[in-house]
Parts: C-alpha cells; sequence; structure tokens
C-alpha cells in the first residue's frame, strides 16, 4: 500500500527565497529515491510564505528509508531556521476508493 502525506510550514519573513532553495534542492534528491513516487511543492496562492509539500512512497518501506535518509535530516536542519515554529507538521493520508462511473469511461 501506497504511504502518502503532506507537510506544511509558513517561512519566517524574509526566508521565502531561501525556503523555496531549499525545497527545490531536497526534491531533486528525494525524486532519486527508489521508493518515491512524488515530491511536489506548493505555495498557498494567497500567502506565499504558506508551503505544502505533498509525497508519495511506494509502501512503508520504501517511506522508512525516506526517514532514515541523511539527507531528510540535513534538510530539517536548515529548514528549521527559517520557518515559523522551527520545523514542518505533517499530515499523514489515508486513500479513498473512488470507482469510475459509467460516465467517466
Amino acid at each position: 500500500m501506497t504511504i502518502a502525506l503532506y507537510a506544511e510550514f509558513t517561512a519566517t519573513p524574509g526566508n521565502i527565497e531561501r525556503v523555496r532553495d531549499l525545497i527545490a534542492d531536497f526534491a531533486q534528491t528525494v525524486r532519486a529515491e527508489p521508493g518515491n513516487i512524488c515530491f511536489d511543492a506548493h505555495t498557498l496562492e494567497s500567502e506565499p510564505a504558506k508551503v505544502f509539500v505533498y509525497e508519495l512512497y511506494r509502501d512503508q518501506a520504501a517511506f522508512e528509508a525516506h526517514l532514515a535518509a541523511p539527507a531528510g535530516a540535513a534538510f530539517n536542519q536548515l529548514l528549521a531556521h527559517l520557518v515559523e515554529g522551527g520545523g514542518s507538521r505533517l499530515t499523514m493520508l489515508s486513500p479513498v476508493s473512488v470507482a469510475l462511473s459509467p460516465q467517466s469511461v
């Protein structure tokens, strides 16, 4: 079963560009992980300092490998000094089974 989550955080004043650069670098690393399916970052349209990162992993083992990777610890350590509250908030997601309707086929 895939593992899906999103991380959210708010860049502190003056650090929006640094946070974006940090995410861009980290995204390349995470996307290269064998079990990563998706790592997409977005900002809130009305508040560009608010960042949301959607992540999807092949399975629990892939997610655990991601958590254990040294790049994640380095990213979180750098991020802590650039965002409100010292880090991101993670929200784990569960899939919703949605059947195709005859009209959508």
